[in-house]
């Protein structure tokens, strides 16, 4: 049975962000994942989560200016000072959670030119490299252009070729299920040729990114094709709930308090 992680960037979000951990707790999760902590005390964000026996699936590492429209820069040459930066900014964070897998965001670039290819790669060796010691897998994840246009990595084609070419321990694909119907369909196809790769697991409905309970995708069919598949790791709710979070929740209740 999948091990669901609320992302509490986008549910709960009636309450303020460090509340979101007792209400994703008193729903039935026992995981949570989020976009970024930054705004909060490593110890506070740690405290949240060891008070309610969550376990911490996912967070991003540092995006740049996110209000700015910046997603990351491990894709820019220029930026490489701020990425070595970024990871010493979140290693507190990742030692207080106890987090074992860091999302490294590529940013807005052209996978075109080689400057950019050359700068991903570098990112993505130094940032597997450093996490390493502390037993933590750097994650990277396809991003579709209706969402973020002109993101440089959008082909989960790539992404695997990269993991399997660089061939660190550490690093793997996350494969968020939204994006992947959006740029190539054929879901369960590429979750049984990339499952020897993939490190998370994200949902949300297509189109609309509202709870994994109907439109374009049978995601019940895709918890159980993950059992088959032997998927051991997190399902990340990364969805934005039609109204309060607890009303959209009937889809999860068969999964409410599955341990991790």
């Amino acid at each position: 049975m999948p091990r669901f992680a609320a992302n509490l960037s986008m549910m709960f979000t009636e309450v303020p962000f460090l509340d979101r951990f007792d209400a994703a707790a008193a729903a039935g999760f026992t995981a949570v994942e989020f976009l970024f902590p930054y705004e909060h005390s490593a110890e506070a964000v740690g405290e949240r989560l060891k008070r309610n026996g969550l376990t911490q699936a996912l967070f991003n590492l540092p995006p740049g200016d996110w209000n700015a429209g910046e997603k990351g820069f491990a894709a820019l040459p220029s930026r490489f000072p701020e990425l070595k930066a970024s990871l010493e900014t979140a290693l507190p964070y990742a030692k207080a959670t106890g987090v074992k897998r860091l999302h490294l965001m590529a940013g807005i670039a052209n996978r075109g030119e080689r400057v950019a290819i050359e700068a991903f790669y570098k990112s993505v060796e130094w940032a597997a490299e450093f996490f390493a010691p502390h037993g933590i897998d750097i994650v990277l994840e396809p991003i579709n252009a209706r969402n973020v246009p002109g993101y440089f990595l959008n082909d989960f084609g790539f992404a695997r070729d990269l993991i399997q070419e660089l061939r660190l321990p550490n690093l793997k694909l996350q494969f968020d299920i939204y994006h992947c119907q959006i740029i190539h369909g054929d879901v369960t196809m590429r979750l049984r040729e990339m499952m020897p790769v993939i490190g998370h697991i994200q949902i949300a409905s297509i189109p609309s990114r509202n709870e994994p309970d109907g439109e374009e995708l049978n995601y019940p069919f895709l918890f159980d094709e993950l059992d088959r598949l032997g998927y051991a790791g997190f399902v990340g709710c990364e969805y934005n709930p039609r109204g309060k979070t607890t009303d959209g929740l009937a889809w999860f209740k068969p999964y409410a308090g599955v341990k991790p």
